[in-house]
């Protein structure tokens, strides 16, 4: 007996069901961050309190998809000014129980407020002393009734349409560890140089973080000529040390001007003599400087704004102690 064809695949949802479904998701979690506004009340200010006054760490922990919000809320508390870690529930009670001092403060996410591996900590923390605060979305749970503060993040659905995947419910949770960080942030008087110390490694550590002087040249890499030196000179000076520029100085070292490769076009187009010509004559005077300590970013202003593509780095008294242009500070990552 000949197979029975294999049926043909049901078709799948039109790009138009997939957008409407993503758009209801949206819609969902929206609603869910817009009602956490009305419980930002007392009891969020108590939270903020406990984490302000920790003489030790804030101590985030939390299972599951709790758990991962979890530790995104203790990085934002340690790169904006509070000192935080993640602790996994279920590993503390072989071990890591001992991360937790008397110091400390602990945030436990849970949206049942039941978790055990999370309600078995309670006992603990209470030997200890160690405030509780939780985010869950049931304020009658076990682990709201054990805490001294309890947020809630309750929502009124998943966006999951069997309205059983956390989807919602961590969105509610992980904005609501946003606004107590952001709280406690402002609180404390975090500025963007503390913010930038905690991060040296990305684009705003290495923008707040890095002077002038930690990336300009000096000594035998600087292109310096007198004044009466005939062009020539300043053309192989600026060839040799590769800056697309020359600084002019006097005998005591101050900047009298810069002669660049824009100059040099200029100059050219008037058949001057190079070796007769002196720097005096060709360079621009009362060049823009920066000093040494001014940060790397005023620089990458100052060429922008300048339509520059090279500074002479000058002290208080106007000598040239430097110089640095824009590969100088592509290297660095600064622009």
């Amino acid at each position: 007996m000949d197979p029975q064809p294999a049926a043909p695949p049901a078709p799948g949802p039109d790009d138009q069901q997939l957008i409407a479904s993503a758009h209801r998701a949206l819609a969902i979690e929206k609603r869910a961050l817009g009602a956490l506004g009305a419980r930002i009340d007392a009891s969020f200010a108590r939270a903020c309190r406990l984490c302000l006054n920790c003489a030790g760490r804030v101590v985030v922990t939390g299972m599951g998809k709790s758990g991962h919000i979890a530790r995104k809320v203790a990085s934002t508390l340690a790169s904006t000014g509070t000192p935080a870690f993640f602790l996994h529930p279920a590993e503390a009670g072989h071990g890591d129980l001992g991360m937790i001092t008397r110091t400390d403060v602990v945030l436990a996410l849970s949206n049942s407020g039941e978790t055990p591996e999370v309600v078995e900590l309670v006992p603990h923390l209470k030997r200890l002393g160690v405030p509780l605060i939780v985010m869950t979305g049931k304020p009658d749970s076990t682990l709201a009734q054990a805490a001294e503060v309890a947020l809630d993040v309750a929502v009124a659905e998943e966006a999951c349409p069997l309205n059983l995947a956390p989807t919602a419910s961590t969105t509610a949770a992980l904005a609501m560890g946003d606004a107590l960080a952001v709280a406690v942030l402002d609180a404390r008087g975090f500025t963007a140089q503390d913010f930038a110390r905690s991060h040296p490694g990305g684009s705003l550590g290495r923008r707040l973080l890095l002077h002038v002087e930690d990336l300009m040249r000096t000594g035998a890499a600087l292109p310096r000529v007198l004044p009466d030196a005939p062009l020539s000179a300043g053309l192989i000076e600026m060839s040799a040390k590769g800056l697309g520029m020359t600084v002019v100085v006097d005998a005591g070292e101050r900047i009298l001007g810069v002669f660049t490769d824009g100059d040099l076009r200029r100059a050219l187009g008037t058949q001057i003599d190079v070796h007769t010509t002196q720097m005096s004559a060709v360079m621009t005077a009362g060049p823009k400087t920066i000093g040494p300590r001014e940060l790397a970013a005023e620089a990458v202003h100052l060429m922008e704004l300048h339509r520059i593509t090279a500074l002479p780095v000058a002290d208080a008294q106007g000598r040239l102690v430097g110089a640095l242009n824009v590969h100088d500070l592509f290297r660095a990552r600064v622009m």
